[in-house]
């Protein structure tokens, strides 16, 4: 299964969003708070080419993007795929 890795901040609802449709999805992940770390907001910002809005979310280091992203590649069936389901 495919490492995924979710970039978020305490109340931000797009981040919530994400992660209700990873856990729908039955799909572990590691939540990483950047709430009160300008370093792990920065590190964030590197990986995900320069974005620094939350959530980003990264499939085996690959920057997926925002919520809306992984909602797309979720309705195009697209997602499993990524991580590794078909």
């Amino acid at each position: 299964m495919a490492k995924i890795e979710i970039y978020t901040t305490s109340i931000c609802p797009f981040c919530i969003r994400a992660k209700r449709l990873l856990d729908s999805e039955n799909l572990s992940y590691e939540e990483i708070d950047v709430s009160a770390s300008r370093a792990l907001r920065q590190e964030m910002s590197q990986r995900a080419e320069g974005r620094t809005s939350v959530p980003q979310i990264f499939i085996d280091d690959i920057p997926i993007g925002g919520s809306d992203d992984l909602a797309k590649l979720h309705r195009l069936g697209k997602l499993d795929m990524l991580v590794g389901r078909t």
